[in-house]
């Protein structure tokens, strides 16, 4: 007798398998995808029989109903937590700074990344590995972490974050040059 192993399905939304998708607190969303992308699975797991099934092993084990409410209340708490995520996400703006230093040296700076899952030090590594240069996670004035790439890479820099982290959004990033004051020259 051979066992042969079981096929688990992973749900598009929630990354949890199929029968798990009620805990993650998006099962409405959960449902629409799986409806969309498996006709089969969307009546084995939420159709007549499914939902009969799982109202009898209910009925069975609590006649209260207060945990059914209370898992609608964490998941439409849940899914607004994710909605203003998303919301700060799209609003919060990356910074590529080129700032000039001595005679014809400069240094750019990122500023924004973590926000959108970018590992910061992975990605100063990187951007060193990249260009042959100094690269480093430093705080700003403000006490807030930022990449600073020794050099003037601020336009690859751009393309590069547009090609390895498809998250951010092109839109979102804003390229500013910083030009030390020569003498004499009013501010």
């Amino acid at each position: 007798m051979t066992i042969e192993p079981v096929k688990v399905i992973y749900c598009g939304i929630c990354t949890m398998p199929l029968e798990y998708c009620e805990f993650s607190g998006t099962q409405e969303k959960c449902k629409l995808w799986l409806k969309n992308h498996d006709e089969d699975l969307y009546e084995k797991f939420y159709g007549v029989d499914g939902v009969t099934k799982g109202v009898a092993n209910a009925s069975i084990e609590d006649d209260s109903g207060k945990d059914r409410t209370v898992v609608k209340d964490k998941s439409a708490k849940l899914e607004a937590k994710l909605e203003r995520e998303n919301k700060k996400k799209m609003a919060s703006r990356i910074i590529i700074k080129r700032i000039e230093r001595t005679k014809r040296k400069s240094v750019t700076t990122i500023f924004g990344l973590e926000i959108f899952g970018v590992d910061l030090k992975k990605a100063a590594k990187m951007f060193a590995n990249r260009f042959a240069c100094g690269s480093s996670v430093a705080k700003n004035n403000q006490g807030q972490d930022e990449i600073v790439v020794q050099g003037d890479f601020s336009e690859e820099i751009h393309e590069i974050i547009l090609k390895n982290w498809p998250t951010v959004p092109q839109e979102n990033i804003d390229r500013v040059e910083e030009k030390k004051k020569k003498k004499g020259e009013q501010a």
